[in-house]
């Protein structure tokens, strides 16, 4: 699909993450005011909750845009998303006769206070990248035991905590926990010291499903209403304790970190692309109709205080072994029942190679091989004071599609945690 060109010059710069095509959903505030719901196009935002109130927009039969987050959008289902995109789309086109009923409700991308754009119902982590359970597996259970014997077969999850997932730019303390050495024979409480990122995507649930009632891969694939970079900051030195039998806990529950705007489905489907050839048959149920990933670039930036940006890793969405679809219809097999604002974190993404590697524990080999930054400092997992970008892009005729920076800095850990 080429460029869909707008009468708003700055959505047509080839550059420019927000072009028609696009049209991402967000909360935003200027200047203090209280939070909106808000369309990017360009280097404006379009105040939908303003334009909904004002009679130009309407997508049920009572207001939905008038509250900071886009959940009842979502729950009025793929009629109305595909009608407020083609609603979008007549306001915002090249040549149309409504610019002068939507161009007083255009403010400045620059300069806006952006918050979480929906309210987290419940969240679910994969493990479904599989070069990222390799390298994982590989240095703590050798190469020849890497994958346990149910990779090949099931998107490997775990349910973590929708409390603690934030919008970007908000600061991650760095947790107390539970820390055993490997020489030692009791465990001690301390700050953790191996502090981690996890490169990720999120997909966004936009339609429920009933108790009782599994979905197919197809039926999955028409529930999620958008997608959003996603960090799922790690406690590795945590996790190491306390993981058996039953999985990450607090290792996992400081913060999950995602960008500000929602890239509707819709606004992927020409990116579309196939998962990898399967080592071992799927079982029927997680069998895909089609193309189920995305060709998104993805990329992480550090950026040490004080210090220069760099980008550590650059890897693509089209490496998970298993689709946002798949996890959801896997999700439902037990009856579990999904509902609107789930959210489901792929899994760390990661390459082939140490430079597409999605975690610092993998990139520095669990410590062994760290890191060297530009101005000579060296990096095994993350410092106080450092902060991590995420980015993505989907690469169009003539255009991108953009996800808004994925950020969060490292903050030092409480001094004192309970008086202690």
């Amino acid at each position: 699909m080429p460029l869909m060109k707008s009468w708003l010059e700055s959505a047509n710069a080839p550059d420019c993450p927000f072009p028609l095509n696009n049209l991402p959903y967000g909360v935003f505030s200027h200047d203090g005011g209280a939070p909106r719901c808000g369309v990017a196009i360009g280097d404006r935002i379009l105040d939908v909750t303003a334009l909904e109130a004002s009679g130009h927009l309407s997508l049920a039969d009572k207001p939905v845009l008038d509250r900071p987050e886009w959940n009842a959008v979502m729950a009025l289902g793929p009629q109305a998303w595909q009608r407020l995109r083609t609603l979008l789309f007549g306001y915002l086109v090249e040549g149309t006769a409504l610019k002068s009923q939507v161009a007083d409700y255009l403010h400045p991308l620059a300069g806006a206070t952006m918050h979480m754009p929906f309210a987290v119902a419940e969240f679910t982590d994969f493990y479904a990248g599989r070069h990222h359970a390799t390298n994982v597996g590989t240095m703590f259970r050798g190469a020849e035991n890497a994958l346990p014997p149910n990779w090949l077969h099931i998107p490997i999850g775990y349910n973590g905590r929708a409390s603690s997932v934030v919008v970007s730019g908000t600061d991650v303390r760095r947790p107390w926990g539970q820390l055993k050495a490997p020489d030692a024979d009791v465990p001690h409480f301390a700050p953790c010291v191996r502090f981690d990122h996890e490169l990720e995507m999120g997909a966004i649930i936009g339609r429920p499903s009933r108790p009782g009632h599994p979905v197919s891969v197809a039926e999955a694939d028409s529930m999620i209403f958008g997608y959003v970079l996603l960090n799922d900051w790690s406690a590795r030195d945590i996790q190491a304790w306390e993981y058996q039998p039953l999985g990450p806990f607090q290792a996992k529950a400081t913060a999950t970190t995602i960008s500000p705007w929602i890239v509707t489905r819709e606004a992927l489907e020409p990116f579309r692309c196939m998962t990898p050839e399967r080592e071992k048959p799927l079982l029927p149920y997680l069998q895909e109709p089609g193309p189920m990933l995305y060709d998104i670039e993805l990329e992480v930036e550090l950026t040490p205080k004080g210090g220069v940006p760099t980008t550590i890793a650059r890897t693509n969405y089209r490496e998970m072994y298993y689709s946002a679809a798949q996890q959801l219809a896997h999700h439902t097999t037990s009856g579990c029942p999904m509902r609107v604002g789930d959210l489901l974190g792929s899994g760390t993404i990661s390459g082939q190679t140490r430079e597409s590697r999605g975690s610092m524990l993998e990139l520095s080999w669990g410590g062994k091989e760290p890191l060297t930054l530009p101005g000579g400092e060296t990096r095994s997992f993350l410092e106080d004071h450092d902060r991590l970008t995420l980015r993505g892009q989907c690469r169009g005729d003539g255009y991108l599609i953009g996800f808004g920076e994925c950020t969060g800095t490292v903050m030092p850990a409480l001094t004192r945690p309970y008086g202690l």
